[in-house]
Parts: C-alpha cells; sequence; structure tokens
C-alpha cells in the first residue's frame, strides 16, 4: 500500500444480525479449524474459472520474518488492518486470485480463532469502522495514506460488513487505487475478501464468497 489520500464520503456500516446468547454456537465452535483444514477449504484449480491457474495457498510466514513498521497514526483504525492479515487467529491461510479481467488481482484471508474470540474480534472491526475514516502509515514501498468508506456488504455468513481504502495514485490515465474488504464471520471462522483496482471501484466475486462461506460453515458441523 504506497500512496496518499483520496476523497471518498464515509458511511455508517451496515448493522448484521444479532446472534442469539442462547444459540448452541458455543459447543459447536469449540476446536478451531487448522491450518490444514483452512488449506483444504480454499479452493483449488479448476473451481475459480474467473482466475488465471495455477492457484496457491500459503499459511503465515515464520515468527520474527516479517518486517515490522511504525503504527499506523490513528490507533482506533487498527482492527481493519488486523482483521485481513489474521492478527491474533488460531490458524489463517491467504490466498491470491489474478483475475483474467482485473489485472490488480484480489485475494481471500481465513482465519480461525479459538473459543468466542472471532465474535469479538468482529465487534473490534464494527466499532472502529464507525469512527475511523482515514489513517496514514508506512508499508513495504514507503509511507501511505488511506480514506476509508464503508459499504453494504453481501448477506453472506452469521456477520458480514465490507469497506473500501482509497487513495490517489500516479498512473495514465489518472485514478484513485481503490482496495475493498468484504469480512465474513461463520462461526468461529472470519474470511476477508479483497479486490483490488485503479480508476473503478471494483467488488470481490460475491459467488466465490458464498461458496467459501459455505464452506467454512460446513466444515464447523459438529
Amino acid at each position: 500500500m504506497a500512496l496518499a489520500s483520496g476523497c471518498a464520503t464515509a458511511q455508517e456500516p451496515e448493522a448484521a444480525a444479532e446472534v442469539s446468547p442462547t444459540a448452541p454456537s458455543a459447543k459447536a465452535r469449540a476446536e478451531p479449524l487448522t491450518t490444514a483444514q483452512l488449506k483444504d477449504l480454499a479452493f483449488k484449480d479448476g473451481e475459480v474459472p474467473q482466475a488465471h491457474e495455477p492457484l496457491s495457498v500459503q499459511g503465515p510466514p515464520p515468527e520474527g520474518s516479517e518486517r515490522s513498521f511504525p503504527p499506523i497514526s490513528v490507533p482506533a483504525c487498527r482492527p481493519l488492518i488486523d482483521v485481513r492479515s489474521g492478527e491474533g487467529s488460531f490458524a489463517h491461510v491467504f490466498q491470491i486470485f489474478n483475475w483474467k479481467k482485473n489485472i490488480m488481482g484480489g485475494s481471500s484471508t481465513l482465519a480461525s480463532y479459538e473459543g468466542d474470540e472471532a465474535e469479538q474480534r468482529f465487534a473490534e472491526l464494527r466499532q472502529a469502522l464507525t469512527t475511523c475514516r482515514s489513517y496514514e502509515g508506512e508499508g513495504y514501498v514507503g509511507p501511505f495514506k488511506v480514506t476509508v468508506r464503508t459499504e453494504t456488504p453481501p448477506q453472506v455468513g452469521e456477520e458480514a460488513l465490507a469497506f473500501r481504502e482509497i487513495s490517489p495514485v500516479e498512473s495514465d490515465p489518472p485514478g484513485d487505487r481503490s482496495e475493498q474488504f468484504i469480512v465474513v464471520r461463520t462461526g468461529n471462522t472470519i474470511a476477508t475478501f479483497s479486490e483490488l483496482s485503479v480508476g473503478a471501484d471494483l467488488s470481490f466475486p460475491t459467488e466465490l464468497i458464498d461458496r467459501q462461506v459455505e464452506r467454512l460453515k460446513a466444515a464447523q458441523q459438529p
């Protein structure tokens, strides 16, 4: 993420369905999915006709091997970054999609959590999106500044949220860098889908989100 801020009007995130405290969720979600299980649930070659193959699934890098960066300028925005990186999860995997019709590509993060941590993480994200409008930080290619805009999420999973981070870039023709994130909780898993584009607001394919979320749901059935 390299870049300086664009302008966008923030909207309030859509309300998601409340989960009843008496629902039989706690016992059913007692055992979080492992890295091996999450990799097996990700898409395989032949399952995503919209993307170039081969499709690969990656686990997290070895602990301590990643470069560290200074904290972002607005601490309240931190959940937006943590959720898409699987921060604090029991296990998580990443998948990259090189689309045939969008050279910028997309990705997904599948993360599992222990106990009720998925609900807690999702609640933190929901709260962050009520106040986070922009933030600055430093990434692999230098300083950046993004504007945050919430969107209406698809009706999938037990809870879903969507937001977009927008930054101006020097391009020909000129256009904003727009990255959409759709975050879905299903049981004790959180799946985050991202779609990157320049000069347009593209969205991650809804049918793929539906299929991935259904796999996560089925894998957690007692």
